[in-house]
């Protein structure tokens, strides 16, 4: 497959990323702290205060992360009230699949937004 594919599309086909989502995609995983809450929200959905406990991280770091992540559409929140009325954002990781080879990437390259663009939304 020549291109950047994932999985999520409902009907069972793939959707092509523009070489920005690409870039967003990329950024959001190369970072390992982004990396680790990937990985324990692999197994599991979880709510911000008791993942940030697991992973030993503070709450505010944490949720910056989560919103990088969900920026990317590699997680999603929802929030839902606790039995006693609170108010919990929860975390799952959405089902997704990259398959990058030097023609994707020379797709998605063809597809980036003006370098002053994207630096602008890298400095974001």
């Amino acid at each position: 497959m020549d291109n950047v594919t994932t999985d999520v599309t409902d009907d069972g086909g793939t959707l092509r990323l523009h070489g920005d989502e690409l870039l967003k995609v990329l950024a959001a995983l190369g970072n390992p702290h982004r990396m680790r809450i990937i990985a324990a929200l692999a197994t599991e959905r979880n709510y911000v205060s008791r993942l940030a406990r697991e992973i030993g991280m503070s709450r505010p770091l944490l949720h910056m992360h989560l919103q990088r992540l969900e920026a990317a559409g590699l997680v999603v929140g929802t929030l839902e009230l606790s039995e006693d009325g609170k108010a919990m954002k929860f975390f799952e990781v959405t089902p997704f699949v990259y398959e990058l080879t030097p023609a994707s990437v020379a797709e998605a390259a063809r597809s980036l937004s003006t370098e002053n663009e994207a630096e602008k939304e890298e400095a974001t």
